[in-house]
């Protein structure tokens, strides 16, 4: 655990944070096999302080990885699988009469699982839109309200999602003001032959391997402080922006397939994002500013929920991440033209 103060030179604090970071990292290990980019995708939510969106199809690990890292943080743990029958009050609480010894009756609210500090949201395509809206003021504000009182959540407080891409039938898709809450969308790939060699050695011979509780939640929002202490330079912070600007169609920073693909481009978020995660990826090696290489590494799992293509796009098959590539060689890392003050 940490135990760093603001006394302390920034070097010292870098390096704590990357021991932090690598303890997890190796706990998570212990269990999860191969899915390298998954689990620093992860983890960059977790010292960022935002959410994170796992797709992928079933079996290959999205809900144990969440569950691992759960047992490798000293945090509160819930899981929600959710399902086409679940109601906002299964998720966030509900008001209930209650009865006094002296015979009176009065309400009484009984928290739901979102009262938590790691929570699992299984399969969350497959609730209704009006269950699915019940996580947004938990994402956003970090608080829930019901019956007129605000119910404040405990910090640090992560939503990890899953959902499955392929199996379409009665499932809700997120909406996009939903989907813009999440810091990254990670997709979760096969396992390669070498790591599902692995995988069956420890799951078919009697081995459990089990993380260990390395940090706790103090230590993670002093990280998550020190994140956004790291210094990006004005011209880098522009390139940042004009990658972001060059996602909205028929607008001054839009390229060709711009145009031609997006309907909608990202959200302010969308920028936030990217040079948060930048930040992790420049203390992590041993940086305390950040490059342009930086933004260029977190680009793709940080838009590619925040771009909204159109129907040319669907008709022709072309991705999200196809399209963010493409806007990604098209951007320049210094602008043309200043930026006005």
């Amino acid at each position: 655990m940490s135990d760093f103060s603001t006394n302390d030179t920034m070097e010292a604090r870098s390096e704590d944070f990357r021991s932090a970071y690598k303890r997890v990292k190796d706990e998570i290990g212990k269990v999860i096999v191969g899915h390298d980019e998954i689990v620093h995708g992860v983890l960059t939510c977790l010292f960022v302080g935002g959410h994170a969106l796992l797709e992928g199809v079933p079996g290959l690990g999205k809900t144990l990885l969440v569950r691992t890292l759960s047992d490798a943080v000293s945090l509160d743990f819930n899981r929600i699988q959710f399902t086409p029958d679940l109601m906002p009050a299964d998720i966030i609480g509900t008001n209930v009469v209650m009865e006094t010894p002296d015979g009176r009756r009065m309400f009484e609210f009984q928290r739901g699982p979102i009262f938590s500090q790691i929570v699992l949201a299984d399969e969350i395509n497959r609730a209704t839109p009006k269950t699915q809206s019940a996580l947004l003021e938990a994402m956003q504000e970090k608080s829930v309200t019901v019956g007129g009182t605000i119910h404040k959540l405990k910090e640090p407080f992560f939503v990890l999602a899953t959902q499955n891409p392929i199996e379409q039938e009665g499932t809700y898709p997120l909406p996009e003001a939903q989907l813009d809450r999440f810091l990254f969308k990670l997709v979760v790939g096969y396992s390669t032959r070498e790591e599902l060699v692995t995988i069956l050695d420890r799951t078919t011979r009697g081995d459990k391997p089990q993380a260990e509780k390395v940090i706790d939640g103090e230590a993670l929002l002093r990280y998550q402080a020190l994140v956004r202490e790291v210094i990006i330079a004005p011209h880098v912070q522009d390139y940042a922006i004009r990658l972001a600007l060059a996602s909205h169609p028929e607008g001054p920073h839009a390229v060709d397939i711009t145009n031609r693909y997006i309907r909608w481009g990202t959200s302010p978020r969308g920028v936030q994002t990217l040079v948060l995660a930048a930040k992790v990826r420049a203390l992590l090696d041993g940086r305390y500013n950040v490059s342009f290489e930086d933004i260029r590494r977190v680009y793709l799992p940080s838009l590619r929920h925040r771009v909204l293509l159109n129907f040319e796009a669907q008709a022709e098959g072309v991705e999200a991440d196809e399209v963010l590539l493409k806007l990604l060689e098209a951007v320049p890392e210094k602008a043309q033209e200043p930026v006005a003050a």
